[in-house]
């Protein structure tokens, strides 16, 4: 089955994990193997983290493959796959690595599996540098379902920075093939909601604070709409850890979602927090798209090897969005165009359309 290695370049665009995580899952899937090198050459620490590492292990597991060079720091690894398999495979990160991160790794790979999964994938939920695990839940989950598949996942414990502690299981079944998705038409905004957590330690008024400054920030640019942001205390039983953070969604007539998400930090204070997710909602909803910037990377894989023509509408698109786009040209040999859209409700807005004509790869197993 294996060919010659698939060469690739660690260091290049988005130059860090996110190369890592789309080069592995399409090794996974179309049975190539692989070697990727200059690994997060440019980072302040270069080579693999324990969370990236942590991801790696687990699509060795989960397709029976052979993986070298596979350490903390390392730089250069090689990846042989085998067939993929369901069943369940845990991965922790012994960390505040993010379980976001491991699912977006997985879950293309387990939707060609022979049977059901189960993840079980353990370390940070509400991390920097990554989605939280209720904007995986509240926005990626109802709008990747849309390429015909549906997964479910159940936060069992949310895990903070610095340790980590989190575990969410997701189980989810095969798929024959992926349909293509279209979403270019936004709609108008008809619904505002989210929530403001605190966990461990931090007192229940820090939530009541995150969630009135984001309001009173939507209001001023938003006037029409009830904004519904309810403070949580995370149970004890629910939370390792201390944390607090926020998470706002708008959604609209179409059926698209946007969110603004912020993690509050040590000495900063929760006004600000709030104040941070309720900008970065308004300027996703300024750009005209119909996904929001997380979005737009996450979806690059699944429209890769979907059947079919998909067609998102974007704000400007990001350096991950890019490098999602490379490596799946350059693995699954997919076809991708990036154009400005040219509707006239967009001439005076930043909105893009990714075209991409799927490689309509078939699950061999079923």
């Amino acid at each position: 089955m294996a060919g010659p290695r698939v060469e690739v370049d660690g260091g290049i665009m988005e130059g860090g994990g996110q190369i890592l995580r789309v080069s592995t899952a399409l090794s996974c899937l179309l049975g190539l193997p692989l070697r990727v090198q200059k690994i997060r050459a440019g980072r302040s620490t270069p080579g693999l983290r324990p969370q990236h590492l942590s991801g790696l292990e687990m699509i060795r597991d989960l397709c029976d493959g052979q993986l070298e060079g596979a350490e903390i720091g390392s730089t250069e690894i090689t990846f042989t796959p085998e067939k993929i398999k369901g069943g369940v495979h845990t991965a922790d990160t012994k960390t505040a690595g993010s379980v976001c991160l491991l699912m977006q790794v997985s879950m293309p790979c387990v939707l060609f599996a022979a049977c059901p999964s189960e993840l079980r994938l353990k370390g940070g939920t509400n991390a920097e540098m990554a989605p939280q695990i209720d904007y995986t839940a509240m926005v990626f989950k109802p709008i990747v379902e849309k390429f015909g598949f549906t997964f479910n996942c159940d936060i069992k414990m949310r895990g903070y920075y610095p340790k980590g502690g989190g575990e969410v299981i997701v189980r989810m079944s095969p798929v024959k093939q992926l349909s293509p998705i279209n979403l270019t038409d936004r709609g108008c905004v008809t619904k505002i909601y989210g929530r403001a957590f605190v966990a461990g330690v931090l007192p229940f008024k820090v939530a009541k604070d995150m969630a009135a400054a984001a309001v009173r920030c939507i209001r001023k640019e938003i006037r029409d709409l009830y904004v519904n942001i309810q403070p949580v205390q995370e149970p004890k039983d629910q939370a390792f850890g201390n944390g607090n953070g926020i998470i706002i969604i708008a959604e609209t007539s179409t059926g698209c979602l946007f969110a603004g998400s912020s993690l509050g930090k040590r000495g900063v204070n929760a006004d600000k927090v709030g104040i941070e997710a309720a900008e970065m909602l308004l300027a996703n909803l300024r750009h005209g798209g119909a996904v929001d910037e997380y979005l737009q990377d996450q979806l690059i894989i699944f429209m890769a090897l979907a059947s079919g023509i998909s067609r998102i509408k974007t704000g400007p698109v990001t350096l991950h969005t890019q490098t999602a786009i490379h490596f799946a040209e350059q693995l699954a040999k997919a076809k991708f165009t990036v154009k400005k859209s040219e509707d006239e409700e967009d001439a005076s807005k930043d909105a893009y359309i990714i075209e991409c004509q799927g490689i309509g790869m078939t699950n061999p197993n079923l």
